[in-house]
């Protein structure tokens, strides 16, 4: 235990008195023990605490509670995923709703967590007349009831037909064109029973300037109320809970149209902001709960006799998060450099970065060599599964104090609808990197369907896309190959391509018509199967070097139990970067392994009639590929968005 805490000090005079003569030995001051999410241990104001950051699900076990005058609460903030921004001159998204407990009382026991995700921004449909659909709402964040649920947030609206209204939600979507703004949750509750306000309402709307969405710390901004143009994203609100001073919970700005001033700003910098012309609305930033950005609307030609109207599809709203965190006796040690969420485990520091941050020496710091990963974020799913973004890791020097080292956590990738939707409404993943020259970039996103369409190429490739006539090949992996040992990767990364996709029956209806599976870091995505047909696996995933196996955090994902690689565990734990599964018209292709959604990466989606229909999203902070949808003659069923990235750093204590 080394030196007692003042609390122990004092239970043992006021109990036994300050002479001695009847002192027996003290009873020392037991505190909260707790294994679960990225590990952040630090001090603030003297006070020393860990924090447990939950990105994605997973379960806070609890295996001690304080006794003898230690800690027994924690305190927790969760937040929900924020709402899809609408298309088509669209209203912000709303926040996903933000619960603050600052001591909630635990007891021996797993807790499971779930962060929900955020919800789809609206996506053009080429050819789809109106009304087009408002930005989907996030999910909801709970956990395992120490605190309500946080609730998702809404989606902003578009402006034209019956279902353009926003979304309620946690935070509300913003208005379009003159319609009912969402509401917030501001319940007051009652004497008895309170309820504390999650969210606050969207902002109203012009017939050409959409409102913002609302935000944690108010509400979303009115259309046209500063600059003409779009209202500005509700604020979100600051927390240091997790060791770093972040914004939570903004809303994303409203969207105009051509002429009718900017799209607004987000809220706090992490709601997505709106756009216009025809530009789509930015994503709300992840592991935040923002709000994703109206998109803009446009007619071309302009002032032509036959103008055709353009639509940008709205922004995604950011995933959400749970924070848990509780008081300590001591650090573990005092880290040499500031920056991400800090770690102690087998003698070495290790600084973990989910969004992007600074890596900066401190005074005490001196010349080391240091240890890191790099993964890029993953591709969307379109038809073919996303390929994972680039895996790279080995080390590097760092020079005598001060150096500071900027970090980006690239973005997972947008998914699409396919078919009914084009391939350019998803996005590859975007580049993580640990200074520009340590850089991973991001996985292609899936290929389309109807009509077909190669997978992209990235850091691994996306799965090609099939429908209506043929199977198209798989994207090319800018990594190289896994040499089936875990260790140093080139300087380019491990990646590979994507998976072919099959056209092996001229019917969609029958099973066997398939996309291929996203490429991942240990391995290529399967190409589909001939006729009756199997579904395009995405590429295995890859385990974390042992430094960063440690048993009390969950960075990584879960993985196989009996990988078939040289230096990984059987833990099942700590994988990252798989590729997406593939569409099929039957049950659709597995993520990250041949059979299961490993790595964090997302399973592809079935035929209505091989259920489950839906494309699975990759997880936050795994750089793994989305599932890609079905292929066949009917509109098709949302594909799955890409994983962020992940950044990790370890250097001696």
């Amino acid at each position: 235990m080394g030196i007692k805490s003042n609390r122990t000090i004092a239970s043992y005079f006021n109990r036994f008195g300050a002479t001695g003569l009847d002192a027996v030995s003290p009873v020392p001051v037991v505190y909260i023990e707790a294994t679960g999410g990225v590990i952040s241990d630090y001090t603030d104001s003297g006070t020393h605490y860990r924090a447990h950051i939950f990105t994605s699900s997973g379960t806070l076990a609890v295996s001690q509670v304080g006794a003898n005058g230690g800690p027994t609460t924690v305190e927790i903030l969760q937040v929900a995923g924020g709402g899809g921004g609408g298309q088509h001159n669209g209203g912000g998204g709303g926040a996903g709703g933000l619960q603050y407990a600052p001591a909630q009382s635990v007891s021996v026991g797993p807790y499971s967590i779930v962060v929900g995700g955020g919800g789809a921004g609206s996506s053009p449909k080429p050819g789809a007349a109106s009304p087009y659909l408002p930005g989907g709402n996030g999910a909801p964040s709970t956990s395992g009831g120490l605190v309500t649920e946080a609730q998702g947030g809404g989606g902003g609206a578009n402006n034209s037909g019956p279902t353009r209204i926003a979304h309620p939600g946690g935070s509300g979507g913003g208005s379009a064109d003159g319609s009912p703004i969402g509401l917030g949750n501001r319940v007051t509750g009652s004497p008895t029973t309170p309820a504390p306000t999650q969210g606050n309402d969207g902002g109203p709307s012009s017939p050409t300037q959409s409102g913002g969405g609302g935000g944690a710390g108010g509400a979303g901004g009115a259309a046209g109320g500063g600059p003409p143009g779009g209202g500005t994203g509700g604020a979100g609100l600051p927390y240091s809970i997790s060791g770093t001073a972040q914004f939570y919970a903004g809303g994303g700005g409203g969207g105009t149209r051509e002429s009718a001033g900017s799209g607004g700003a987000g809220g706090s910098g992490i709601g997505g902001d709106g756009n216009k012309i025809a530009d789509p609305g930015n994503n709300g930033a992840s592991v935040t709960g923002s709000g994703g950005g109206g998109g803009g609307y446009s007619m071309t030609p302009p002032h032509g006799s036959s103008p055709v109207a353009i639509s940008g599809g709205g922004g995604g709203g950011g995933s959400g998060v749970v924070i848990v965190r509780y008081e300590r006796e001591s650090a573990a040690s005092t880290a040499k450099a500031t920056g991400g969420a800090i770690s102690y485990y087998s003698g070495k520091t290790i600084h973990t970065f989910v969004n992007s941050g600074t890596f900066a020496t401190g005074p005490t710091w001196s010349s080391a060599t240091v240890e890191y990963v790099v993964v890029g974020g993953g591709g969307g799913g379109v038809g073919g599964g996303g390929g994972a973004g680039a895996y790279r890791t080995g080390t590097t020097p760092i020079g005598a104090h001060p150096v500071s080292t900027t970090i980006q956590v690239g973005a997972g990738g947008v998914s699409a609808v396919s078919p009914g939707t084009s391939q350019s409404a998803a996005t590859d993943g975007s580049s993580s990197y640990f200074g520009t020259p340590i850089t991973s970039p991001g996985g292609g996103k899936g290929g389309q369907t109807n009509p077909n369409s190669v997978g992209a190429n990235g850091g691994s490739g996306g799965g090609g896309g099939v429908y209506p006539s043929s199977g198209d090949v798989g994207g090319t992996g800018s990594g190289d190959p896994f040499p089936g040992t875990i260790g140093s990767t080139p300087s380019n990364g491990w990646g590979h391509d994507g998976g072919n996709a099959t056209w092996p029956t001229p019917n969609p209806n029958i099973p066997g018509s398939s996309s291929g599976g996203g490429g991942g870091a240990g391995s290529a995505g399967t190409p589909a199967g001939t006729y009756p047909g199997t579904p395009g696996h995405g590429g295995g995933g890859m385990q974390l070097p042992t430094t960063f196996r440690d048993p009390k955090s969950t960075v990584g994902h879960p993985g196989p139990a009996s990988p078939p690689f040289t230096g990984a565990s059987t833990s099942g734990k700590y994988w990252v970067a798989g590729g997406g599964g593939g569409g099929w018209t039957g049950a659709g292709g597995g993520g990250g392994t041949q059979s299961s959604p490993y790595a964090g990466a997302g399973a592809g989606g079935g035929h209505p009639t091989s259920p489950p229909l839906d494309a699975g999203r990759a997880l936050e902070n795994s750089g793994s590929g989305g599932g890609g949808s079905h292929a066949g003659s009917t509109p098709g069923n949302p594909a799955g968005s890409g994983g962020s990235g992940i950044v990790l750093i370890a250097y001696p204590t």
